[in-house]
C-alpha cells in the first residue's frame, strides 16, 4: 500500500500542517486495490497533526471528486467529496498486524502515515451503494441493453420452465 510517512514535532504545542495533493499517490490506491475508479476533480488532503501522549491528534479535510460506475447501469456517477476529520492514532498498537499502523516511532520521532489515514477516510466517504438515479432501471440481464435508454427486446421473464407446471396452482385460503 502506497505510504507517505511525516515527521511529527517533538513538542505537543506544535502542530505540523501537511497537504496531500499528489494525483499520482491516488492512481496508486485506485490500481492496487483494484477499485473501478476515475479522477475527476483532484484529490487534496489538509492535515493538522501534533503529538500528544502515545500518539497523534489530527485533524484533516479531503476535497475532490471521483467517477464511479452505477451500480445497475455502469454509466459514469460523479462523487463530491469534502470530507472534515478528527482521529486519533496510537503509536504501534498492539492489536493491529504489519502495516497497519498508522502512526510509529523510530529513534525517538513519531512519524505519521498522511496517505493511510487519508485512504482510510476516502473509503469512509464511498456510496455503498452507487447509482446514477433512484430510479435507474439497470440492464436488461438477457441481451445487455440498458433499460434507462428503451426497452428491450428480450420479452417478459417466464421463469424456470421446469418450474411452469406450477404457474397455475391455485391454492386455498
Amino acid at each position: 500500500m502506497p505510504e507517505l510517512w511525516i515527521e511529527l514535532p517533538t513538542n505537543p504545542d506544535e502542530v505540523r500542517e501537511i497537504e496531500v495533493d499528489d494525483q499520482a499517490l491516488w492512481a496508486a490506491f485506485f490500481a492496487e486495490h483494484k477499485l473501478a475508479v476515475a479522477p475527476g476533480e483532484p484529490l487534496v488532503g489538509r492535515l493538522k497533526a501534533r503529538v500528544q501522549g502515545d500518539g497523534a491528534l489530527v485533524e484533516g479535510s479531503l476535497v475532490g471528486s471521483v467517477v464511479l460506475p452505477c451500480d445497475r447501469c455502469a454509466a459514469d456517477v460523479s462523487h463530491t467529496l469534502d470530507v472534515t476529520f478528527e482521529a486519533f492514532e496510537e503509536v504501534d498498537a498492539a492489536e493491529l498486524g504489519p502495516g497497519e499502523n498508522l502512526v510509529r516511532k523510530e529513534k525517538g520521532v513519531l512519524l505519521l502515515d498522511a496517505a493511510g489515514l487519508l485512504w482510510q477516510q476516502f473509503l469512509l466517504d464511498l456510496p455503498v451503494k452507487t447509482l446514477c438515479d433512484k430510479a435507474c432501471k439497470g440492464l436488461c440481464p438477457g441481451c445487455g441493453v440498458n433499460l434507462n435508454e428503451g426497452a428491450c427486446e428480450c420479452g417478459p421473464d417466464e421463469g424456470d420452465p421446469r418450474l411452469a407446471v406450477l404457474r397455475n396452482l391455485k391454492l386455498r385460503q
